[in-house]
Order: structure tokens, then C-alpha cells, then sequence
């Protein structure tokens, strides 16, 4: 992961700041979305009709005030035999009355229309221009981003891959170590980018021979543009490795530290390319990314979000709430947990959680005397329990992907999970306990979460503060809709009040000095480029690797039903946690809608009942092995020594590999009672 040394110049201009504009315009464009919805309630309210006045209005086309036409002269009375042609014809006799009836009343439409316009004249005062010119360049800012949602996507996207790959910060199974490492690693990169390059321009190819222009077509260039450059910092990793590096032997390990995205990345290729003859499709897939561009805007903003907590003292500050009642290593691992589902579904994905503090919950728990897997354990599962919780995001692209269910229903359903899987863990800590369960003093205790409750009183405030005005004046809430775009905002405030009264604190106790509110943005912001384009890329990727599956067509060799509706859950969850295992947690969503969420409904299965083992399954696969994506990332955040360390501790196989056995434990036991327990109520 990222260095928390500053970046230096180069990388200022060519990543943070890039990505800080980006990711501060999405907000911009949120923001202006709310305003404009605001002004459009209150146009109506302070400007009755004010749908008619946004405009100048266009004089009618008629006169009032020309006079109605004259009566026909009347004729001599038609002899009979004309009566009886003109009968046979259809021929009527002029009804001059009824024709000047008409044209009365058409004088008087016309002079409605008149008095009308004349009275829009009128209400259109200099107050409704002035308005109305707010109105506009409100609306002008909200359509830009929504026009250029897309390309914001794919920037963020390729300036982030890249600044990940330049610092050689992709998600691996094992780091890079030895020069073989490195070259290996950017060897394979450098063919997945240039593979990625060649199918875009293909894809556009196979547009313009289609006769139509491509919207975006401008995005091929982009992303065309991007990828070479990412090939063109491969290729130099491969050439020059880390001089540090030293010379170790071993082809098989190496290829472990080949990043998981290459693989994704190779494995969709190569099927489309000789599989399939068809080297346009990796790009096709690639292509539905930026097709759901807003949603995967929040998954950058949730990580810059992550980001921005760990710069403050927040996380500290929670745990000093605990930690005067001195609770055994267990219990502590418990409250951690549960107490990191709400942030987690706030930080739209458990990965994203453990970036952001999984460091200061792994230090916390060692410094309370937690063996290093229990700790390691805790700190990969901090994330899981909060995956169902509103308003996190996975849920919110399960029901935009979905029509079958709902937010409301899975967020209901979520919290039983939720305490499920709580109480699981409990009783899981406390048969794995070391020694006895014994709690600090009350009376000692007290004091001290007392204090730890004043000093977060300041952040309360403003976080209650903010929220109150985003409801009074915007009409936004904390909820799967806004939190992405209100959170960052709350932070930044929060790290205002933060860094200043840390500067003050160490002025007072003549320690050295600590970063300001400044450069703690910046830091977050450099670190928060290496963690987007890690995930994006993964996510990127995994939707390609779904393509396979739906272009092979290999759910038609599913049977149309099972016969069996614990049969069908039975094959359902086994190959559930298998993506889970392989896939990151968006790709994976979009690949069960696709292709595995029909069969459920086919079978008898509830959808809102499915899409709950999907997520409880997704967070198995994350926890186990052979890929295990949480447990990388914590890897990354707390050091590749302290995890390697820690497999030397303990007698028994399930102390030396606890980190791996308690989360799979408790979450495979969950997905067990989530899937099959409904099964016996509407079966």
C-alpha cells in the first residue's frame, strides 16, 4: 500500500492533485444537483406558475382585436331539384349564425392568450429574472456533471491504475521481493495493459465499421491513451527493478506476486482474443464501468473517505472509551467488530474499511495484549458484519441491478443478519478464549470513558451541526443516496477542528509539531489514489472475468429447475463463496445478476432471501483462502513481518492459522443458518 512519506512534486501534479479535482467535483456536482431540486420547490412556493415565467414568452400568433367577419349575403331560395343534388353531394347550407358564433369565439380564445401573455408580462418582475439566472447557472453546473460523469470515471480510473502500478501497489497474493519478483510482476502487467490497449482499439474499430458514432467516442482515446502509458511504466519496472531488490531464485513464488488484476486481466483476454476471435470484448466488458459511472464515483469517494478518517484521531479516540475497562483480548476483538459494522456500511465496502483503520484496530488489540492472529483475525473480519447495514453502497448496486427487491427490504433483513453474525463471533471468541473474562474496575472505568466522551463532544457537535443544515437547506440525508457525497464534507470539517487542536495540544506539551489540516488532505488524498486504482482496476477486471461466464453461455447447461429447493441453495452458496474467493465484491454483484440470480427465482427462491446469501457468501469468500482479499489488505496495512510472525505462534493448528479458521468459522456457519433456516418458513 501507500508510504505515508510525503510525494513528492511529481507526483503531486501528476496524481493527488488530479484526483483531488476530480473527486472535489463530483461533490461540486452532487451539491448542485440538491441545490437545484431545492430552488425548483422553492420557485413554486415564492413565484405561483412559475413553470410559465422561467421563460420569455412568445407573443401569440393572432389578433383580438380584428373584427369578427360578416355574414354571408343570403341567396334566393335554391329550386328543388338543386335541393336534391346538393342532398345526394353532402352539400350543407351555410349557417351564417353558427360562423359568426365561431368566429366570436375564436376572437375570444385569442384574446385570452392576449391577457395571458400580458399577465406573464407582468409576474416576470426583476426578482423572477434574478432567479431565474441563479436557476440557470445552477442547472448549467449540474448538467456538466452529468454529461462528463463518465469521463471523470475513466480519469480517476486510469490516473489512479496508474499511480498504482508507478509504485507497484497492486493487490497481490505475496509482495514483490526479489528482482525475479518485480520482473515477473511487471512483465505480466505490461502484457495485461497492452492487451487492454489493443482491445479498446478494437472496440472502437468495430463502432466505426458499424456506420453509427459511438457516444463518448472521445472515451476510446482515453482510455487508449492511459493504458499505454500504464505499458510504458511496466515495461520500465520490468527492465529496471527495485535496485534493492535482492537476487532470489524461485519461478513459482514469484508468479504469487503477479497482481490479481493481470490475472483477471490475461485469463478475459486471451478467451476473447483466441477463444473467441473477438479481441473487442475485453473492452466491451470493461465498457459497463463507466456505464454505472456514479456508482463507482462513490466507491473513490468512500475510499477518500477512509482516507480522510485515518488522519484525524477519531479512531484513537473511540477506543479510549474502551479501553479503561481493560476488557481481555476476546471481548475487545468482539467490540471491535461489532462496533466497526456501522462505519463499514458507511465506508460502502468491508475492504475499504480495513485501509482505512485496520492498522490502529490491529495495534489496539496487541497493545491489549491480543495474540497477533487473534488481532490479525479481528482486523481482516472488522469489515464483514457491516456489508448489510444501510447505507452501504453493495446494497444500493444489488437494487439498481435488481428490480426484485428493494433497499428497505435488504437493509431490513440486514440487521438480522447483522446480530446474527455478532452473536456468532461472541460465542466463537469466547470458546476460543485464553484465560479468564474479567473486566477493569467501574469505578476506575468510569472516569475515564467519561473523559474520552468529553473530548469527542467538539466532533458530536459538528457532525450533528452539519447534518442539520445539509436538512434544512439542501433537504439531503445520511443516507445510501447522499452519504457518499455529505461524508467527505463532514470529514474535511472534522479535520479542520482536528489538526488544529492537535497542534494545539503539542504546542502545550512541547511535542514536536504535527501536520495541519493541509497537508493531512494531502497525504489522504496521495494514499487515496494508490487504493482507487488498486480496487477499480480489481473491479474493472472482475466484471471482465464475469464475461466469460456469460459469454460462454454457461448457465444454459443449468438445468431449468432442480427439483429441489435445498438442493438449488445447496449449489447456489457453493459456488457463491467460489466468486467471492476470486472476485471483488462490485464485479461479483454484476456477474450474479447476469447469469445465477435467475436460476434462484426459478427455483422457488425468495429474491430478497438470495441476494442476503450473496452478501453473507461474498464476505466468506473475502476470509477464505486462496485469495482472501481482506486478509491482503490487512496484510498491506499491518506489515508483511507481524502476519509472517504470527504463523509461528501457537502449539495447535488452529493457533497458528487462527487469523484464517475464526472469521471463515464464524461467517461459513452464518451463511449456512442465512441460507437454509429461511428455507423452512415458505417452503
Amino acid at each position: 500500500m501507500a508510504h505515508d512519506a510525503p510525494a513528492g512534486r511529481g507526483r503531486l501534479l501528476a496524481s493527488t492533485l488530479p484526483a483531488l479535482l476530480l473527486l472535489s467535483g463530483v461533490i461540486v456536482y452532487s451539491t448542485f444537483v440538491l441545490v437545484y431540486s431545492q430552488l425548483s420547490s422553492l420557485a413554486e412556493s415564492w413565484y405561483p406558475g412559475y413553470h410559465q415565467l422561467r421563460e420569455e414568452p412568445a407573443p401569440p400568433d393572432c389578433d383580438a382585436t380584428a373584427a369578427p367577419a360578416a355574414a354571408p349575403p343570403s341567396e334566393a331560395p335554391a329550386a328543388e331539384g338543386d335541393d336534391i343534388l346538393g342532398d345526394l353531394l353532402g352539400d350543407e347550407p351555410v349557417d351564417a349564425g353558427a360562423a359568426a358564433k365561431a368566429a366570436e369565439a375564436a376572437r375570444q380564445r385569442c384574446q385570452e392568450r392576449w391577457d395571458e401573455y400580458k399577465g406573464i408580462l407582468v409576474r416576470r418582475t426583476d426578482g423572477v429574472k434574478r432567479f431565474r439566472s441563479i436557476e440557470r447557472m445552477v442547472e448549467a453546473v449540474r448538467d456538466i456533471g452529468l454529461d462528463y460523469q463518465r469521463h471523470a470515471l475513466v480519469l480517476l480510473f486510469l490516473i489512479c491504475a496508474a499511480t498504482a502500478t508507478a509504485l507497484r501497489q497492486h493487490i497481490a497474493l505475496r509482495p514483490a521481493r526479489s528482482r525475479l519478483d518485480h520482473r515477473v510482476a511487471e512483465g505480466m502487467q505490461f502484457l495485461a495493459t497492452v492487451l487492454l490497449a489493443v482491445s479498446v482499439w478494437a472496440h472502437k474499430g468495430v463502432e466505426e465499421a458499424a456506420g453509427a458514432r459511438a457516444e463518448n467516442s472521445e472515451l476510446f482515446w482515453i482510455w487508449t491513451v492511459g493504458f499505454g502509458v500504464m505499458a510504458a511504466i511496466n515495461l520500465h519496472g520490468f527492465l529496471r527493478p527495485p535496485a534493492d531488490a535482492p537476487r532470489e531464485a524461485g519461478l513459482a513464488r514469484a508468479f504469487l506476486s503477479v497482481p490479481l488484476y493481470t490475472t483477471m486481466c490475461l485469463v478475459a483476454g486471451l478467451y476473447f482474443l483466441i477463444g473467441e476471435r473477438h479481441p473487442a470484448g475485453l473492452s466491451i466488458y470493461l465498457g459497463k464501468l463507466p456505464e454505472f459511472a456514479r456508482l463507482y464515483l462513490q466507491v473513490g469517494l468512500y475510499v477518500w473517505i477512509g482516507m480522510l478518517l485515518k488522519r484525524t484521531r477519531l479512531a484513537e479516540m473511540v477506543f479510549d472509551l474502551v479501553r479503561p475497562w481493560k476488557l481481555p483480548p476476546e471481548l475487545l476483538a468482539f467490540v471491535v467488530v461489532v462496533g466497526a459494522a456501522l462505519p463499514t456500511a458507511y465506508s460502502g465496502a468491508s475492504g475499504i474499511f480495513v485501509i482505512a483503520v485496520g492498522a490502529v484496530i490491529y495495534e489496539e488489540l496487541r497493545r491489549a495484549g491480543a495474540r497477533r492472529q487473534l488481532a490479525l483475525a479481528a482486523t481482516a473480519m472488522s469489515g464483514s458484519l457491516g456489508v448489510v447495514l444501510r447505507p452501504c453502497l453493495l446494497v444500493v448496486i444489488v437494487a439498481s441491478l435488481n428490480k426484485q427487491v428493494t433497499t428497505d427490504q435488504l437493509y431490513g433483513w440486514g440487521v438480522k443478519v447483522f446480530l446474527l453474525t455478532a452473536v456468532l463471533f461472541f460465542l466463537a471468541s469466547i470458546i476460543t478464549k485464553q484465560g479468564k473474562l474479567s473486566l477493569g474496575s467501574p469505578k476506575e472505568a468510569l472516569p475515564g470513558t467519561g473523559r474520552a466522551l468529553v473530548a469527542l463532544v467538539p466532533y458530536v457537535v459538528i457532525v450533528a451541526a452539519l447534518l442539520f443544515a445539509d436538512h434544512a437547506l439542501l433537504d439531503a440525508h445520511l443516507d445510501e443516496n447522499w452519504a457518499p457525497y455529505l461524508l467527505p464534507v463532514i470529514l474535511l470539517l472534522i479535520l479542520v477542528y482536528d489538526r488544529a487542536s492537535a497542534r494545539r495540544r503539542a504546542r502545550a506539551e512541547g511535542a514536536p509539531r504535527p501536520d495541519g489540516f493541509g497537508r493531512s488532505v494531502e497525504r489522504a488524498t496521495t494514499e487515496t489514489t494508490v487504493h482507487i486504482g488498486a480496487l477499480l482496476l480489481l473491479m474493472g477486471l472482475s466484471i471482465c472475468l464475469g464475461g466469460i461466464v456469460e459469454r460462454a453461455d454457461l448457465m444454459s447447461l443449468v438445468p431449468e429447475t432442480f427439483g429441489s429447493t435445498w438442493t438449488t441453495m445447496a449449489l447456489l452458496v457453493g459456488v457463491l463463496v467460489i466468486i467471492g474467493m476470486l472476485m471483488d465484491p462490485y464485479g461479483a454483484v454484476i456477474l450474479v445478476s447476469a447469469t445465477i440470480a435467475s436460476v434462484a427465482y426459478r427455483n422457488g427462491i425468495d429474491p430478497v432471501h438470495f441476494w442476503m446469501v450473496v452478501l453473507v457468501a461474498f464476505e466468506l469468500g473475502y476470509l477464505t483462502p486462496p485469495v482472501a482479499l481482506n486478509h491482503l489488505l490487512t496484510r498491506q496495512v499491518v506489515g508483511d513481518d507481524e502476519t509472517e510472525e504470527g504463523l509461528h505462534e501457537g502449539a495447535s493448528f488452529w493457533r497458528r492459522h487462527e487469523r484464517v479458521m475464526l472469521p471463515a468459522t464464524v461467517m461459513a456457519i452464518a451463511l449456512l443458518i442465512v441460507a437454509f433456516g429461511p428455507l423452512f418458513f415458505y417452503q
